[in-house]
């Protein structure tokens, strides 16, 4: 069976929003190589709405380097509960948000590769509730914001085990976390 993975940007104070802000300078050789690594893994991304709506203004537009290619060409699901224009990014396809769970069941019974998804979010939280996201891959960033966008919510309550971490030169870590099932 398929692996669903969500990997987020944070900053050391927990938060998510707006990540080509405080990132990039922290992009390396190795952390590079950990990201494509991580994503020719995977056969399939998974987006909520206004990721997707945000990503389709600069993906498309990138080519020529193995992680981009790679990304732009495999299979993007939107979960979405309105409608979303898909024509600028494909191949994209629209899972109905109160269809979630029973076509995200159906994707990870298929043969394939992980399934990535970009973020943390209500999507990250119903799939964690259904049983369905094996995988957190938190990139904490030596940066401090003091305010915005928290990595988790409410609704994101669980407990989770620490299977993995990588640290690179430039100061970030790599968490990996497995949810544990609830007692």
């Amino acid at each position: 069976m398929r692996k669903i993975i969500a990997s987020t940007y944070a900053t050391l104070d927990g938060f998510i929003d707006n990540p080509h802000e405080w990132s990039l300078q922290y992009s390396d050789a190795e952390s590079q190589h950990y990201a494509l690594s991580m994503t020719l893994g995977a056969d399939a991304l998974l987006l909520g709405r206004i990721t997707y709506e945000g990503m389709t203004q600069a993906w498309p537009n990138i080519s020529g380097n193995p992680y981009a290619d790679h990304v732009n060409s495999i299979p993007k699901y939107v979960v979405a509960s309105q409608p979303v224009d898909v024509s600028a990014w494909n191949p994209t396809t629209v899972i109905p948000s109160d269809d979630l769970v029973a076509h995200v069941t159906k994707l990870k019974e298929q043969d394939g590769k992980d399934i990535l998804i970009w973020g943390c979010g209500r999507l990250t939280d119903a799939l964690a509730q259904a049983g369905l996201l094996d995988e957190y891959k938190v990139w904490i960033f030596p940066v401090i914001k003091g305010q915005g966008e928290p990595l988790f919510r409410v609704d994101s309550a669980a407990t989770l085990a620490l299977t993995d971490s990588t640290v690179f030169a430039g100061g970030t870590v790599v968490l990996t976390y497995r949810p544990e099932p609830s007692a």
